[in-house]
């Protein structure tokens, strides 16, 4: 199977993203009212990996938010996109061209996870330390490798003794797929443990301030790691 850019596979999918986003309602619901929480009025946002940029308006619009930018690199995706968004047409890893200040940065629903490799990946997350405001938060939502409720038990079991007998920055790396109107498309992409998100956060100097395991079905709140996706809050400072 051939696997495209991550960029060129989001070409792919926008005609049907507003599908699939629909079929992950009640995760994607629970995450925006998580984030709800950590959002004052008039703030200023980025929303990073925005697609068509329906998610981040309807953010946006619930908390008045003052200014928001969408980035996303994918030309479709884009075009989807409100006529009235600002639009960043780039790259996350692109952000040391930019010069700005944001109350509110987000990177939501694994887009982290389509950035390779690992150093790029820290290297996203000191811009977002270098552009959001003082006093300011980085909610970041990722998919835990060690979601047993949702890749099975024997999923995740066979992941975790291969990451305790060969650690690797590449363990995490799976195949992303999707079924557009009978044609496959895939691309790269990488599942993260907490443990590894928390050396990204620390290397980028960033400090977690809470984490949140969200069920990938239901959306709803879980305690154990083991039972959910990944959510945080982050801000300034190691």
């Amino acid at each position: 199977m051939k696997l495209l850019d991550p960029v060129a596979a989001y070409d792919r999918v926008a005609p049907v993203y507003a599908r699939l986003a629909e079929e992950r309602g009640a995760y994607l619901d629970a995450v925006d009212r998580l984030l709800a929480a950590e959002m004052r009025p008039g703030c200023s946002m980025l929303d990073v990996g925005a697609g068509d940029g329906a998610r981040a308006c309807r953010i946006a619009r619930a908390a008045g938010v003052r200014d928001l930018v969408l980035l996303e690199p994918s030309a479709v995706m884009r075009s989807h996109c409100p006529a009235e968004a600002t639009i960043w047409p780039m790259r996350a890893e692109e952000l040391h061209g930019r010069d700005a200040r944001f109350d509110l940065i987000t990177c939501l629903w694994n887009v982290l996870g389509h950035i390779f490799p690992a150093s790029a990946r820290v290297e996203v997350l000191r811009e977002f330390a270098r552009l959001v405001a003082p006093g300011g938060k980085i909610f970041i939502d990722v998919n835990h490798r060690y979601n047993a409720r949702h890749y099975g038990a024997l999923a995740t079991a066979v992941r975790f003794l291969r990451d305790r007998v060969s650690p690797g920055e590449s363990n995490g790396d799976v195949t992303v797929t999707w079924n557009i109107d009978g044609t496959c498309c895939a691309t790269s992409g990488h599942v993260f443990t907490d443990r590894e998100f928390t050396s990204l956060a620390r290397a980028a100097g960033l400090r977690i301030e809470k984490r949140f395991v969200v069920d990938y079905d239901t959306g709803e709140l879980r305690r154990k790691s083991f039972e959910g996706n990944l959510a945080y809050v982050l801000s300034q400072g190691v």
